[in-house]
């Protein structure tokens, strides 16, 4: 599958070098949107992240002209979609160092310093040794500021960008919420042999006990007690706000850890893509759903970059991610629809000599190269590499065609 890389585009590469803005924006209250009023957003608007440089990245991977993506990177870097303008970068105050590293993990302080601080350290350790050195502790909270740290992580890995991988490891200490893998424990009675089996089971618990369920959710996250509240950053909001309070409090049906996480981690990521591309299905075009899969991608680039035994490290805490993101919207998807689907699914695969598919796929990636909101060619970028890879396997085509839109997600977040 052809694609454009940083190495082959002076253009994708010098966007990705960009140090211009800072990675988050909608964080100071002096600055406001003139196409966006703020009564119209909820608090989990505050502290986006700024997307752009995924957006360079997807849509380079999607065979988009020079033109068009610098097009695109200059009218999000001049007003983002959500109606904000993005922010300046922030000077490093050397703050960081190999001493006190830890001590700012999850305090949403220092972004710059940890940029200065991983851009010296991979000067001297090289990349790889820096992600072995550095991530170990950085990959729990992977599910801080909503995914995006680890996106932005992720996809300068797959990228091959230097600079945009030292951001990204900045994000992560910035940003980070612990999924507490800690509370994990392993449980081989419970028979899992595939994620679809650990979704299928959990979807049955919510359908025996919905209501149970959703109380326990909104219970908890209604509960804004100092000590309910205790360890979660303050800024957090919405569903920032309410994925950090799941993380932090952990479920029965989150903290068992089903027996195919254990497996050879070149095995699982496969097994995930669909089993996420499932739920996607099941709740097409939604926004939150959608980060499941992108985050997948990006975890997977992470995750290749790590000993075998942190890779195990790496499915586990997405599995249990993704969970909480899950239980945080106080729902879970339908077990009936969900078995409709993989029994659809499971075992379809197109032709890939079918004119039809290839026309499909390049509309589909015509209309995301089209779009404003870039979660879309992100998804479509993600899902056609899985359709190739997996032998054409019809849920990645299927999926790819169901865009969210970012306004109204963005209200209902």
């Amino acid at each position: 599958m052809n694609r454009t890389t940083p190495t082959d585009s002076p253009v994708v590469e010098r966007l990705l070098d960009d140090r211009t803005h800072y990675i988050e924006f909608n964080s100071d209250p002096g600055l406001t949107g003139p196409a966006f009023p703020t009564d119209r957003l909820l608090p989990s608007a505050k502290h986006l992240s700024n997307h752009a440089k995924h957006a360079v990245v997807a849509l380079a991977g999607l065979g988009a002209p020079a033109e068009t993506i610098e097009a695109y990177y200059r009218d999000y870097t001049t007003l983002t979609p959500y109606g904000y303008p993005l922010e300046p970068a922030r000077a490093s105050r050397g703050a960081v160092t190999e001493e006190n590293w830890q001590h700012w993990i999850g305090a949403r302080s220092h972004y710059a310093d940890y940029c200065e601080f991983f851009d010296r350290r991979e000067r001297e350790l090289g990349l790889d040794a820096l992600l072995r050195t550095y991530l170990p502790a950085l990959l729990p909270g992977w599910v801080g500021a909503f995914t995006h740290a680890t996106i932005h992580l992720g996809w300068a890995l797959d990228a091959g960008n230097r600079w945009m991988t030292i951001e990204g490891l900045a994000y992560l200490a910035f940003s980070s919420v612990s999924c507490h893998p800690e509370r994990a424990t392993p449980a081989a009675d419970l028979g899992d042999e595939h994620p679809v089996d650990s979704l299928l089971r959990i979807a049955g618990e919510w359908e025996r006990d919905r209501d149970g369920l959703r109380k326990w959710a909104e219970t908890l996250i209604a509960d804004t007690s100092p000590g309910a509240t205790a360890g979660i950053h303050p800024e957090l909001a919405g569903l920032q706000y309410r994925i950090a309070r799941v993380l932090g409090e952990g479920h029965p049906l989150i903290d068992r850890t089903p027996p195919w996480a254990e497996e050879d981690p070149g095995a699982v990521w496969d097994r995930l893509y669909y089993a996420v591309t499932l739920l996607y299905l099941a709740m097409p075009g939604d926004f939150i759903a959608l980060h499941l899969i992108t985050s997948l991608h990006a975890m997977e680039q992470i995750a290749g970059r790590l000993p075998a035994d942190r890779q195990r490290e790496a499915v586990r805490s997405y599995w249990r991610g993704i969970l909480c993101v899950l239980f945080s919207r106080a729902e879970f998807p339908d077990r009936t629809e969900l078995a409709a689907l993989h029994a659809r699914y499971a075992d379809s695969f197109d032709d890939g000599t079918d004119p039809a598919h290839a026309e499909e796929w390049k509309e589909t990636v015509a209309r995301a190269i089209g779009q404003i909101e870039e979660h879309n060619p992100k998804l479509v970028y993600v899902l056609r590499r899985v359709w190739h890879r997996t032998g054409h396997h019809t849920i990645y085509r299927a999926a790819a065609g169901h865009f969210t839109p970012t306004p109204e997600a963005l209200k209902s977040a």
